[in-house]
């Protein structure tokens, strides 16, 4: 279970100790840029947005409260990590619902490291005939990308390393806080 320490700079999630790197006021700023921009962006398209489950739950609340144009949002679940590594394999839990031909897509994540999963959802999508595609990530990590994938909204770059907060868990804790911590090595 997470321990939050006194200070409230340092996080313990089970077996694990992490320090905060990235603050809620700064998550927020970003949040409302990246907004801004999709707002410019798509205005008159009625966009579907797509979190991906479970980690951008928290981001695309944020996100969508602030986007002022007519959207549709459903979710879809895709899962690529167990502990603090990627597996490299892409497991469907909850599919697509709904139909995209002709749709503008916004696919929101909450981090893109590798690309891989975020390159298997874009070719997913392609398959059903939409009108546009974009990719919308909270955090991305550019030394780790294995894959070239579009990611027209990002709000923010980060080190290679492995975080906690804001969506993203460690082992399925972790997500319920405001901040975005950055695993301490021993």
């Amino acid at each position: 279970m997470p321990k939050k320490r006194k200070n409230m700079e340092k996080l313990q999630v089970l077996d694990k100790t992490f320090a905060i790197s990235i603050p809620e006021a700064e998550i927020q700023k970003q949040v409302s840029r990246v907004a801004a921009e999709i707002t410019r962006d798509l205005a008159g398209k009625s966009p579907l947005f797509l979190p991906v489950l479970n980690g951008s739950f928290i981001f695309a609340a944020d996100l969508l409260r602030q986007i002022p144009i007519p959207c549709e949002v459903s979710f879809i679940k895709l899962a690529s990590y167990q502990g603090t590594q990627s597996t490299g394999h892409i497991h469907e839990v909850i599919g697509l619902n709904a139909d995209i031909t002709g749709r503008h897509i916004v696919i929101v994540e909450d981090i893109i490291d590798s690309g891989m999963t975020m390159a298997h959802m874009i070719e997913t999508l392609q398959a059903q005939n939409p009108a546009s595609i974009k990719v919308c990530s909270l955090l991305v990590k550019p030394e780790a990308l294995k894959v070239r994938i579009p990611i027209d909204y990002c709000a923010m770059e980060i080190p290679n390393d492995f975080i906690v907060g804001y969506g993203l868990d460690y082992n399925g804790f972790g997500r319920n806080t405001k901040n975005i911590y950055t695993l301490i090595k021993d």
